[in-house]
């Protein structure tokens, strides 16, 4: 017998949108949180950059968004989309295949449009704090504590939906030799909006994701030089084939007492600002949950699936928590599981069975030599997202799988750099 539950879910990005959806296809009763004046949380444009470039400091004034203005999607389209509402079929003003932010965010106010969310939003409205009631009982209810405009309001729930994203704090390279005494500037790729700053300066870029890349050439086009670092195996150590002013090293070896930057390839420079594109640690400052859950820079635990807390499940729960994934899909099918679970369509295993499991995935981690922070790293590959969809019913097209496989086999193949023109060149989609 299916219930109908009162859900609190934090944050009306991707993740919150999905979430509200799916519950409201369950006939939950859903508010959803929402710190700013509009929906689409990361995909909103924010020229404001925060007072403390790094954002270490815990005063300052924090800017949620990450976005730069030129940032394009590093998915084609076609692989975020939802089941039943495909981005490929919502072309709005930019037809690329990686269109910039301004297209998501269109097709995301569409998505609300379309499921009747818009309603469901407390705009403006900050999530202060979130704590378990009576967990001992085993009988779950949350308390809720907001604020809009200095005015706050305290409310219970019977589920929380966390999504509230991880693209807010800051993680650094903070082991490099040498770097806590370097004397001139440091700036997190959080606080990155355009290259105009780093005009004709030498720049010393940490990182070797997608934003890395595509921030590291447009930076090349006005700075100096640009000399990126990669841990990378991949990655290619030389001079940039693109670029007469950019290199690739391996690694930083130290940061001489003169700011002199040595590389491990014997390369060194006296760089003008280190810029940290090193992603971010999970953050949730409003959680209260007396010891249930442990978050420790890219680990939150024990956390089963990457989704739910053994010990109040299916109550407290999260949305897009694994990185490195096909995230659409993968909202979208852990979105439909916690509404299911919520009403009782589907059954969770034992809390046992369920933190045996996380163990059994900590173990397994450890024996391959995975480090801690990459516990929510699932990979580009559709393993996940098939347990996941089979756990409601849900069939993966295959049309869609073997676009997720071949767009890992691209990035396998052609790298960071060339992955998305033989994704287009396989799909015949102009890029």
């Amino acid at each position: 017998m299916t219930s109908s539950l009162k859900v609190a879910v934090i944050g009306a990005g991707v993740t919150g949108l999905t979430a509200a959806r799916e519950l409201q296809r369950e006939s939950h009763q859903v508010v959803i949180f929402e710190k700013s004046h509009r929906l689409g949380g990361t995909w909103i444009y924010n020229p404001r950059v925060e007072s403390d470039p790094l954002g270490t400091d815990p005063t300052r004034d924090v800017v949620h968004g990450s976005m730069y203005k030129s940032l394009r999607t590093n998915f084609p389209r076609h692989l975020m989309s939802f089941t039943d509402f495909k981005f490929e079929e919502k072309i709005y003003d930019d037809h690329r295949i990686n269109p910039g932010h301004e297209e998501v965010l269109k097709f995301l106010e569409d998505f609300a449009t379309k499921f009747e969310l818009t309603e469901l939003i407390r705009f403006n409205t900050v999530v202060t704090r979130v704590e378990v009631i009576d967990v001992d009982s085993g009988i779950n209810s949350f308390v809720v504590e907001s604020k809009t405009n200095e005015v706050s309001l305290v409310e219970m729930f019977d589920a929380v939906v966390v999504c509230n994203g991880h693209n807010t704090q800051p993680r650094l390279a903070t082991d490099i030799p040498g770097i806590e005494t370097w004397s001139k500037e440091q700036m997190h790729s959080h606080n990155y909006r355009d290259p105009e700053p780093f005009r004709d300066q030498i720049v010393v870029v940490i990182g070797s994701g997608p934003s890395a890349i595509d921030i590291s050439q447009e930076i090349a086009m006005v700075a100096k030089e640009v000399h990126m670092l990669s841990r990378s195996p991949r990655s290619k150590v030389g001079k940039s084939e693109k670029f007469d002013n950019m290199w690739q090293h391996s690694k930083i070896l130290k940061i001489e007492s003169d700011d002199t930057v040595l590389f491990q390839d014997g390369f060194s420079v006296e760089a003008d600002i280190i810029l940290h594109c090193t992603g971010y640690k999970l953050h949730f400052p409003f959680l209260e949950t007396n010891g249930i859950i442990s978050v420790q820079d890219k680990r939150i635990g024990p956390m089963y699936k990457h989704v739910f807390l053994p010990q109040v499940a299916p109550n407290l729960s999260f949305v897009g928590i694994p990185e490195e994934s096909f995230t659409f899909a993968i909202i979208e099918c852990q979105s439909r599981w916690i509404a299911q679970a919520l009403s009782k369509k589907v059954l969770l295993p034992s809390e046992d069975e369920m933190l045996l499991d996380v163990q059994q995935y900590y173990q397994e981690m450890i024996d391959k030599g995975v480090p801690e922070h990459r516990t929510h790293y699932i990979g580009f590959q559709t393993s996940y997202i098939d347990w996941m969809f089979g756990q409601t019913g849900m069939v993966l097209e295959k049309h869609s799988k073997d676009m997720f496989e071949y767009f890992s086999y691209c990035l396998i193949s052609a790298g960071v750099d060339g992955y998305m023109d033989a994704f287009s060149q396989k799909y015949g989609i102009q890029s």
